[in-house]
């Protein structure tokens, strides 16, 4: 009889530090999948559920999805949102039992009213349900804040090892790999925790410079010993008060405990010997401004308070100002502001107007206004095909319209937030971005697998604002101690 394994997944990055809750209407508007809709959303997508299917296709195993919810990382989610999410899912999971094993795809960074530790509540409910015998394996986003609940309620859990997450797919080939040698009976899955007291800075984290890029070249030196399956390294997501919060280790064993909890205090006492490299130095809305007088254009330059990856509002208009006020470099921005793109879609291309932005500055809230031309009015969909970050292929940013400034400004006016993720966020909506001496991306790793063919000089900017890149600026009532930076 064929092997059957179901595929399912709540997947959230919660900002808990964001005014505004995330509500179910968040999720219907990003992804709310069942079914085969979760097999055409992601067959061919570099994302951990198409790597996934390819590897259970290869060996012939039934693959049912069953749901896969996902929303714009935002604020904690609401108690009404999760726990309709949690029904809907376990109403899934019981029509379809039993089956031989379970495929899981949760964020690791996931906050709900009702529980701090969500993703650990739900794999846990799912562990209650199918109880101690049937396997269950997933992803993590580098970014996770994993619990020991968590790790207890799985027998192998894989994140992903590069940021930008360009490499999602193969760890989900990787998760799934696993798996197909545990139902096999060629490897005895044993995974250990260990939760690192240090909590790295989130302009730190690009796994391709330092320091993160020597740390992950212990880590695949470690991988190689005998008996290790697999090594996770979680950098950690700041903006959540939980205990969780902070940088962690996963390793998985053939069978062995001991060696598993060894290997993950080795990469432990690597980052807390080198913690000091984690902090990061940080550069102010002028000092990176000025520097783009002299650097090879057109300069990327990343705005981290308002990083949208990190449940930003994406209306950060410090950078916007700063530019404006210059009068001297040609720039794209995008602001999300529902309000101003519809104002903006009521002229016609070619239109002069004032325009007021409801956004933030440098004390809070604030209105910006200025003088500018209407472009063009679009749906705001586009689509990408190649690998970057977060995997996704389908984008909506809702009505959209592109107006131009006198200072040589492009600002795109969006109705949903969307992570700058994607070149095509500009390419299909014609916007050369060589033709500007400066883009505006609101993130702080991961716009760079898409911008930096493009983008010859990289800034990351320290501007204000929920995801700012200073941790220790924001009041925690429920991290867990001693944690450095904050207890050095």
């Amino acid at each position: 009889m064929a092997l059957k394994v179901a595929l399912l997944g709540i997947y959230h990055e919660s900002n808990t530090f964001v005014d505004r809750p995330t509500t179910l209407d968040n999720f219907r508007n990003g992804r709310y999948l069942k079914g085969d809709d979760i097999r055409r959303e992601y067959r061919d997508a570099h994302h951990e559920i198409g790597g996934m299917l390819e590897v259970l296709d290869q060996h012939q195993i039934t693959v049912i999805p069953l749901f896969y919810a996902e929303a714009t990382p935002g604020g904690t989610i609401t108690a009404e949102a999760y726990q309709t999410l949690l029904d809907d899912m376990m109403e899934e999971v019981d029509r379809v039992s039993p089956v031989d094993a379970f495929l899981v795809v949760p964020h690791g960074a996931g906050v709900s009213e009702a529980v701090a530790d969500m993703d650990g509540h739900w794999l846990g409910k799912l562990r209650e349900k199918v109880g101690p015998g049937v396997p269950i394996v997933g992803t993590l986003d580098l970014h996770a804040n994993v619990s020991p609940l968590m790790v207890a309620s799985t027998d192998a859990l894989v994140s992903y090892k590069q940021n930008p997450h360009v490499d999602q797919r193969q760890r989900g080939k990787e998760a799934a790999t696993l798996l197909v040698h545990l139902l096999q009976g060629k490897a005895n899955l044993s995974q250990q925790l260990v939760q690192v007291p240090v909590a790295i800075s989130i302009e730190q984290q690009f796994t391709e410079q330092e320091p993160c890029k020597s740390l992950y070249a212990y880590a695949r030196e470690l991988e190689q010993r005998e008996g290790i399956l697999s090594i996770s390294i979680q950098l950690g997501f700041p903006y959540a008060d939980v205990d969780e919060m902070g940088t962690s280790v996963i390793v998985v064993s053939d069978g062995d405990p001991k060696l598993a909890r060894v290997t993950a205090e080795k990469l432990e006492a690597y980052i807390v010997a080198h913690r000091e490299s984690f902090v990061g130095r940080k550069n102010s809305v002028a000092e990176s401004i000025a520097l783009i007088e002299h650097r090879e254009k057109p300069v990327l330059l990343l705005d981290m308070g308002d990083n949208i990856g990190g449940g930003s509002p994406g209306n950060n208009c410090c950078l916007l100002e700063a530019l404006e006020a210059a009068q001297r470099y040609r720039y794209f921005v995008c602001i999300c502001d529902s309000q101003a793109a519809a104002d903006a879609s009521k002229h016609q291309p070619g239109d002069r107007f004032h325009l007021l932005i409801d956004g933030i500055g440098p004390e809070g809230e604030k209105q910006y206004t200025l003088e500018v031309r209407l472009l063009q009015v679009n749906d705001g969909n586009f689509q990408e095909d190649r690998p970057r970050h977060g995997g996704q292929v389908n984008y909506k940013m809702g009505k959209t319209a592109i107006v131009t400034t006198d200072a040589g400004g492009v600002i795109m006016l969006t109705s949903l937030r969307v992570p700058p993720f994607s070149l095509r966020q500009l390419t299909a909506f014609g916007i050369d971005p060589k033709a500007v001496d400066a883009v505006v991306a609101k993130g702080v790793n991961a716009p760079i697998a898409a911008y930096a063919p493009v983008c010859p000089t990289i800034i990351q900017v320290n501007t204000p604002g929920v995801t700012q890149a200073d941790m220790t600026r924001f009041t925690f009532r429920h991290r867990r101690k001693p944690l450095f930076p904050f207890e050095r």
